[in-house]
């Protein structure tokens, strides 16, 4: 099966083909466009199709970011790969940011506990908790610092995403970091929704300040949703 991936979830305009049977990548196209995503997507996943040497008509799945991430582009992105899925009658499959860092950083780091955290101003944090083997333990939800490091000490986590600096600063501790990016290679999203398959159509993560907060010496196992 041929995965198309898009990704509007933060500056970048990205989009790849990806081989799920032979586990490789066919072709890819990325502009770093801080705004604009909905004039040049197209544009883009044209140039991905070309490169790699596919069509619509190959095509068996559509892989989007959903975020969380920015407004506009999440809208772009997933509204996008929505409207292909349905055009060619083939499955969309949605893929938060969070998971996506959380899964490069596991690959630097294996059979450790993530913590993917995303600075979103305000002195607000998106974070999601992954254990050893990436299941979802803890959101994502909105959080301050304090209760981020919190999330880090406890579980001995790996950071990654943009607030991971951040983080690793007020924990005082020497932590392991991956990638320090608003968002995973695309590459990384065509993997995890081949892997995954068909579920419920995507729709854009957005987080609200209002969202549950983890209480004081939260326990690991309990998975917030």
């Amino acid at each position: 099966m041929k995965v198309l991936a898009i990704d509007c979830a933060a500056s970048l305009c990205a989009a790849c083909v990806y081989d799920a049977a032979a586990g490789r990548e066919l072709g890819r196209s990325v502009l770093d466009l801080g705004k604009g995503h909905a004039e040049h997507l197209m544009a883009v996943i044209a140039e991905a199709l070309t490169g790699g040497a596919t069509d619509y008509a190959e095509l068996g799945a559509i892989a989007v970011s959903v975020g969380p991430g920015s407004f506009t582009g999440l809208r772009v992105g997933v509204s996008t790969a929505r409207g292909l899925a349905l055009a060619l009658k083939i499955p969309a499959i949605g893929v938060t940011t969070l998971e996506a860092l959380a899964a490069e950083a596991a690959a630097a780091f294996p059979s450790r506990a993530v913590l993917a955290a995303l600075d979103a101003g305000r002195e607000e944090i998106h974070a999601a908790l992954y254990d050893k083997a990436l299941g979802l333990t803890y959101g994502p939800a909105v959080i301050a610092l304090p209760e981020a490091t919190a999330l880090a000490m406890e579980s001995s986590a790996v950071l990654a995403g943009t607030a991971a600096v951040q983080i690793a600063a007020s924990s005082g501790l020497a932590c392991d970091i991956g990638p320090r990016t608003a968002t995973a290679d695309i590459l990384t999203y065509a993997r995890l929704a081949a892997a995954r398959g068909e579920g419920e159509r995507p729709k854009p993560l957005y987080l609200r300040g209002a969202d549950a907060k983890p209480q004081a010496g939260f326990i690991l196992s309990r998975q917030q949703n």
